[in-house]
């Protein structure tokens, strides 16, 4: 089978560095691609801004006859043109997922209206793509708030009933020796008719989680001996139903195959740490030195507050905050990064080098990601920090890249 991919609210393209090992751009500032996946279609839009600095970064990088681009809502484009593929990848948001009988009930159920996950799953109708690797924030295990799990086991029944088996697992790139400390979770599906399906269904549920499987061979783990089944077929009559009544706890790693999911607390065996001192820049500009008073208001923002807000109804509440350190240390991986980094947030990364208090680089911040020096320069500086808060781990996906390509290496085509 042909390793052909479309990727999804592509960004600025992690899916593909990480899929093809991409460390270096070269001199007409394309991507110098290492792996065989072969890209055919990709999608970046966003709604909120005329500039589409994500897509014309994408477009500068991947200029490829055989790839197309698409700077479309994803909500509008006519599925059945999206071109035949192997894997379909992509980090979509975390929404309300819940679904409901169409009004005149004749268009059976319906999501609510711009929820991409609604997307992701026509595509699969349609296509019936073999592979699917899916990246979210690792609350889509626990949303919402009022019906716990309610949203992955909507995701897990609509994967079932498109035909798939899914396994998933929550990991924290510091863990295995990257340099933040980011959790995320990632989701493997894999259809019924491929010869991987076949193979995985034969095999304990616990082998596949803690030794065999995609995740196990790539990010060990060890096994906390906690571990559920849950059903999502035969105790809901349709996905209206598992909408409305559906509560579930789901543990960081799970397989769900034929409407039934287990899911197991796993601890990751942990790799030697990468630390913000491996990757930071011997010598940056002045302008990411900061002044006195700016440093105070940092000070005042990562210290321990406990402020009187109003709710709206007019009822008085305490938010507290705890104390966080004044600077970031050099010798820890860095913290999670947000699309706010860089601004005068109580998020963005502080550090203290020979010169004086900074803020991280733009470059410093693609390392924490691992998108090669520069990748966002096509973009003012401000949107290269949003652009790195709202991308993954791009060595993550390398790692899982090899063993997909192994699985969809040895497929036949398949109906």
């Amino acid at each position: 089978m042909d390793k052909k991919v479309i990727e999804l609210f592509a960004g600025v393209g992690g899916f593909r560095v990480g899929l093809n090992n991409i460390t270096d751009i070269g001199e007409n500032g394309q991507a110098i691609e290492n792996g065989d996946f072969q890209f055919v279609w990709a999608n970046q839009w966003e709604p909120s801004t005329k500039s589409q600095h994500a897509y014309e970064c994408y477009k500068t990088r991947f200029k490829s006859e055989f790839c197309e681009i698409s700077n479309e809502d994803i909500t509008k484009v006519n599925k059945k043109i999206i071109p035949n593929h192997s894997l379909l990848c992509g980090g979509f948001p975390c929404q309300d997922y819940s679904v409901a009988h169409s009004l005149s009930k004749e268009k059976g159920i319906e999501g609510k209206k711009g929820v991409l996950w609604w997307d992701i799953n026509e595509i699969l109708k349609i296509k019936k793509t073999p592979f699917v690797l899916l990246e979210n924030v690792d609350r889509l295990l626990k949303s919402p708030s009022k019906q716990r799990g309610r949203d992955f086991g909507i995701m897990l029944r609509c994967m079932n009933d498109n035909g798939y088996g899914v396994e998933w697992r929550v990991i924290n790139a510091a863990d295995y020796g990257y340099p933040q400390r980011r959790r995320r979770i990632y989701i493997f599906a894999f259809k019924n008719n491929t010869n991987y399906y076949k193979t995985i269904s034969k095999k304990s549920k616990n082998l596949i989680l803690i030794k065999e499987g995609l995740f196990a061979n790539q990010f060990p783990v060890e096994t906390d001996g906690v571990e559920k089944k849950i059903d999502i077929l035969d105790s809901y009559k349709d996905l209206v139903e598992l909408s409305d009544f559906f509560s579930s706890e789901f543990f960081s790693s799970g397989i769900m195959m034929n409407g039934i999911a287990y899911t197991m607390k796993v601890t990751p065996k942990l790799k030697k740490q990468t630390v913000l001192r491996d990757i930071i820049e011997k010598k940056v500009d002045s302008h990411f030195y900061i002044s006195d008073e700016r440093i105070k208001k940092f000070n005042y923002l990562r210290g321990k507050k406990k402020i009187e807000r109003i709710k709206p109804n007019g009822e008085k509440y305490w938010y507290s905050e705890g104390a966080m350190s004044q600077y970031d240390s050099l010798d820890l991986p860095g913290r999670t990064m947000l699309t706010s980094e860089s601004t005068t947030n109580r998020s963005t990364h502080i550090i203290k080098d020979n010169i004086g208090v900074r803020l991280l680089t733009p470059i410093e911040c693609e390392r924490l990601n691992q998108f090669p020096d520069n990748w966002t320069n096509t973009m003012n500086e401000r949107r290269r920090y949003f652009m790195m808060g709202n991308a993954l781990v791009c060595g993550v996906i390398k790692k899982l890249g090899s063993e997909i390509a192994n699985i969809i290496s040895k497929e036949k085509n398949v109906d």
